[in-house]
Parts: C-alpha cells; sequence; structure tokens
C-alpha cells in the first residue's frame, strides 16, 4: 500500500514561478484533483507561527469546563457559528456520532457588501479573545491560499483565471476546529470521523496532531494520508465535483482511531470549508458535459445544496 499516493505541489511556483513553473503547477494541480482529489502543497503562505498559535489556543479552548464550552452552543445555527458539542454530527449515511467535539468560525464582512445579513456574528470566547482573534487572522490567511488554487483550477479547467474570484468573495467558507478526546473504552463501532466527503468546493486542512486520515481509492482501498509537517492537505469538495459533472473527483476519506497504545492522546484538527457565495449557481459546466460522461446532477445553487447536506448530516433538523 503506497504511503505517498497524494501528489505534493508548491504553491510558490503558481503564485511567483515562471511561466513554464506556473503551467506545471496547474496541470498537476488539475491531474490531481481529476485523479485522486487529493494533494499535499507546500510554501502555500500561512504563516506557521498563525497556525501554531491558533493550535495552542483551540487546544485550550477545549480544554475548558464542559458547561463553559456548551455556553458558546448557539441554538439554531446548525453549528455554523460557535461549538457543537461532542456526539452532534454523523456522517451521511450513518446513524452512529462520530467521536468528536468542534468550533466553527464563518466569514467576516469588511467591505458594504450586503451578503453580511446572511451571516450571523462570529462567537467570541471571552475566556480566550486570543483563540477568536487567531482564529479569524487563520481565516483570512486560508482564504487567500485557497483563492490561488481555484484560480489554478479555473486555468486549468479553461474558464478563465477570475472565474471564481467572485463567487468566493465574502463566501460563506468555515473554519472548524475539531477536537477527537483521548478514548476511554471500547468506541460502539463509532471512530474518530465516519467516511464521508466535504459539501464544499475545497478543503485545505493543516497538518493534524495525530494521524488517523486515510483517503478511499478508486481500487476501494483505504490509504494513510500523511503530509510532511511544512504541507497542508487539499481535497476537492461535492461542489466542486458537481460543477465539473465529476470530473474532479470528491473522494472518500475518514479519520480512523489510533493503535490502542495510543487511545490516551486526543488529536486536534484545522480544516478551512471553502465555500462560495450561497447564490453560486452549481449547475454543471458544459465542457464537463458529453455523451461518454452525460449530465450527472440538476441544477442547484451552493446555498440550497448547504442547506440539504446539513440536514443529511444532522446539524439541521
Amino acid at each position: 500500500m503506497s504511503k505517498n499516493i497524494v501528489p505534493v505541489v508548491d504553491l510558490a511556483k503558481f503564485t511567483s514561478g515562471t511561466p513554464e513553473e506556473k503551467s506545471e503547477f496547474i496541470k498537476n494541480l488539475g491531474k490531481a484533483f481529476h485523479e485522486i482529489g487529493f494533494v499535499a502543497v507546500k510554501n502555500h503562505g500561512i504563516p506557521q507561527e498563525l497556525i501554531d498559535g491558533f493550535y495552542r489556543t483551540a487546544k485550550s479552548f477545549f480544554g475548558l469546563e464542559t458547561e463553559v464550552k456548551r455556553s458558546y452552543e448557539v441554538p439554531g445555527l446548525a453549528g455554523q457559528r460557535g461549538y457543537t458539542s461532542f456526539g452532534k454530527e454523523h456522517a451521511k449515511q450513518s446513524e452512529v456520532a462520530d467521536l468528536k467535539e468542534f468550533f466553527q468560525i464563518g466569514q467576516t464582512v469588511r467591505d458594504d457588501d450586503p451578503i453580511k445579513s446572511q451571516y450571523p456574528d462570529n462567537v467570541v470566547v471571552s475566556e480566550l479573545p486570543e483563540f477568536s482573534q487567531m482564529g479569524v487572522d487563520l481565516y483570512a490567511s486560508f482564504e487567500k491560499s485557497g483563492a490561488h488554487l481555484l484560480k489554478a483550477i479555473a486555468i486549468y479547467l479553461d474558464l478563465g483565471e477570475d472565474y471564481f474570484d467572485q463567487k468566493i468573495h465574502n463566501g460563506n467558507s468555515i473554519l472548524r476546529a475539531i477536537h477527537y478526546p483521548p478514548i476511554k473504552e471500547e468506541p460502539d463501532s463509532a471512530i474518530r470521523a465516519e467516511q464521508h466527503e466535504d459539501i464544499n468546493l475545497i478543503t485545505l486542512l493543516v497538518g493534524a496532531s495525530a494521524g488517523g486520515l486515510q483517503l478511499l481509492t478508486m481500487e476501494n482501498e483505504w490509504v494513510a494520508v500523511t503530509p510532511e509537517p511544512d504541507e497542508i492537505v487539499i481535497n476537492v469538495g461535492d461542489m466542486l465535483q458537481r460543477l465539473t459533472n465529476n470530473y474532479m473527483k470528491s473522494t472518500t476519506h475518514r479519520v480512523v482511531n489510533p493503535p490502542r497504545e495510543e487511545w490516551h492522546l486526543p488529536r486536534l484538527s484545522i480544516p478551512f470549508f471553502l465555500h462560495p457565495r450561497s447564490s453560486m449557481d452549481l449547475t454543471c459546466l458544459d465542457k464537463c458535459v458529453s455523451d461518454e460522461t452525460p449530465l450527472a446532477y440538476e441544477p442547484i445553487t451552493a446555498g440550497e445544496y448547504l442547506d440539504e447536506r446539513l440536514r443529511e448530516i444532522g446539524l439541521k433538523k
């Protein structure tokens, strides 16, 4: 079983390389998204001190007393801002809740965009104001790197490099800090995160504090995803798969429980789910539909699709 199934690309070659390097990056990223749906990125532009600081403060947040954390759970928001307690979310085909709790930070609209009225305010943790501030800063950094990656994908798909720019400006992206607590007894068939696909356009994930991430290959084999410490992992979400009529693969993945001798270790993971504005039309691109690849999806907007999926995974009633 190959350990290095996920190809590595260097984002600096796209943002500041020669025309040849830029073109090679676009080709490699597009190929990886088509064949595997996952890629590791080095020189991703997200400052290490920001990642480390957010990890440190997230760890402090999850270490707070349960009733303190629960005071940051906002009823009626489907977990889209603030805290979601242990055992609320499950994969869409599973009845058993995942072994995790999490905290979500959403968009901060900094211009006069009327979309601001659609977004709830972020939840500020009064015990740890630096956690909230670092989250907002890390969110902005992820957005910037994600925009470069989508620009490359737009060029690869021959849509013009600005195709995604306005669609993701003040988009509905989510930064999520996930805490998988130590496992104290034989779990009730659940694993830390059951197999699933992501909802959004792309997900950017900075290295977790412990292993466990696996993807499902075309040959139906589970393979560990083990990025180097200076790399982030990017995967295609269902919205990009849908837009490209399955040309780009939203690959099934999961987080498995560690070996028994590591059950006492918690796992902290920081994914950034890059979403467009809710009004984005996810109708399959004409160029991705042919006799060989007939239209696979009905037209839908990003907002309608997100709503549908949040109900499936139990966050929205």
